[in-house]
């Protein structure tokens, strides 16, 4: 599906009209962790359950199963600057350094990667252990993301983390130490949190002043063990609370609210995935990762094999990828929307209209409707959220939603 045959199939003549394409990432999914937790619905797999007696994580197989699944893609990305890096999971960090740094050098010598891309690992600190970290910096990582989600051990024995709060500060100490830039996911609204908890968890991330901070309202998504066994979580004039609580104590440290979950200090802002919020290009190569990638005339979007074991054997043979789709011209104002209006800056009209290839009129409706509920206001020729409609985001989406 990523053949030569297959680009002058998508580059032929089409109803769009994109008057260049966008910038280009890269992501690229590990998918085994230690143990699933309970609120996940990404494409995590427990290493342990899947393992026979004795054997170890096939990560030697695995690298050489995504630089495969990477040559079969290069026809598709001909030519275009790769502009950042994202090594998501599952856990990546349970990848040792030597593979990691046989991952960025395999992607070095197949890409053209921008002189000083960022290049995100996501870590989390039950597999934290002294000099690991700084390890994945001389590999070639430029941004570590930390999956910390609380300091209450009694909140993250809830979530079904494998670290507790000890860990959890000594993995962001070395993070601070080895990384200029780093990433602290935290979460609220958990089963049995109070504000004063969330709070604490947040004047704790704080303290170890952090470039940038993910912030996640716990979700029960479907087909999740939470699903299943719903816990207490609290009501949502709490949720709201909470999160009102943590935007005052992030901007009284001088991190601003740029994206819906997303706060950063001035030149910290993650362009990865920025990149995604402003519609961006990303090729998405491992098990189950997406892609979106535009041409002249049509936006794409792929999906590749979710199961591991079965992703490595169809990388191998050069075909990974399982499902390929056209987004639907129709479909282009509401996909726009989901992305670009998560920024607090919301987005200009001709960038739009770039990343599109669509007429402003095929935005304009939805655009006035939302301006005449008080939802997002038009300034100079760029559209942004208002106060309510940043909090009403959902609401402010489905307007573009198609007939």
């Amino acid at each position: 599906m990523n053949s030569p045959e297959q680009l002058q199939h998508w580059m032929r003549p089409g109803t769009l009209q994109l008057q260049g394409l966008p910038p280009l990432s890269l992501y690229v999914h590990l998918p085994w962790c230690l143990k699933k937790c309970p609120y996940c619905d990404f494409n995590s797999h427990e290493w342990s359950a899947s393992a026979r007696v004795g054997e170890t994580m096939p990560e030697q197989a695995y690298v050489e199963a995504v630089m495969a699944d990477l040559e079969a893609a290069l026809p598709l990305i001909w030519g275009r600057t790769v502009h950042s890096v994202f090594i998501g999971g599952g856990t990546p960090s349970l990848f040792s350094p030597e593979s990691i740094d046989q991952l960025l050098a395999g992607v070095r010598a197949r890409v053209r990667l921008e002189p000083g891309a960022e290049v995100t690992l996501e870590a989390n600190p039950g597999t934290f252990e002294k000099d690991r970290f700084k390890a994945f910096r001389f590999a070639g990582v430029t941004r570590l993301s930390i999956g910390v989600q609380s300091f209450h051990d009694a909140h993250l024995k809830a979530l079904g983390r494998v670290h507790d709060r000890v860990q959890a500060l000594a993995a962001i100490e070395e993070a601070a130490q080895a990384f200029e830039t780093f990433n602290l996911d935290i979460m609220y609204a958990l089963p049995g949190q109070t504000l004063a908890q969330c709070e604490e968890d947040m004047r704790t991330a704080l303290s170890f002043a952090p470039p940038h901070i993910s912030i996640y309202h716990l979700t029960i998504e479907p087909n999740t063990v939470f699903a299943k066994f719903p816990p207490q979580v609290p009501e949502d004039d709490d949720a709201y609370a909470m999160l009102d609580r943590i935007t005052e104590l992030t901007t009284a440290k001088g991190l601003e609210r740029y994206e819906v979950s997303a706060y950063a200090r001035p030149g910290h802002r993650c362009w990865h995935n920025l990149n995604y919020w402003q519609f961006g290009d990303y090729l998405g190569i491992g098990a189950g990762a997406h892609s979106k990638l535009s041409f002249a005339h049509r936006v794409v979007r792929q999906v590749r094999a979710r199961e591991p074991r079965l992703y490595m054997e169809r990388a191998r043979a050069g075909d990974a990828v399982v499902s390929v789709d056209e987004v639907a011209r129709r479909d282009l104002p509401f996909e726009y929307m989901l992305n670009a209006l998560r920024l607090r800056e919301g987005f200009a009209l001709d960038e739009a209209v770039a990343r599109t290839g669509l007429p402003v009129s095929a935005l304009r409706h939805g655009i006035d409707q939302a301006c005449g509920l008080g939802w997002l206001v038009v300034d100079g020729g760029v559209v942004r959220p208002t106060e309510q409609g940043f909090d009403f985001l959902s609401d402010v989406q489905a307007l573009f939603l198609p007939e």
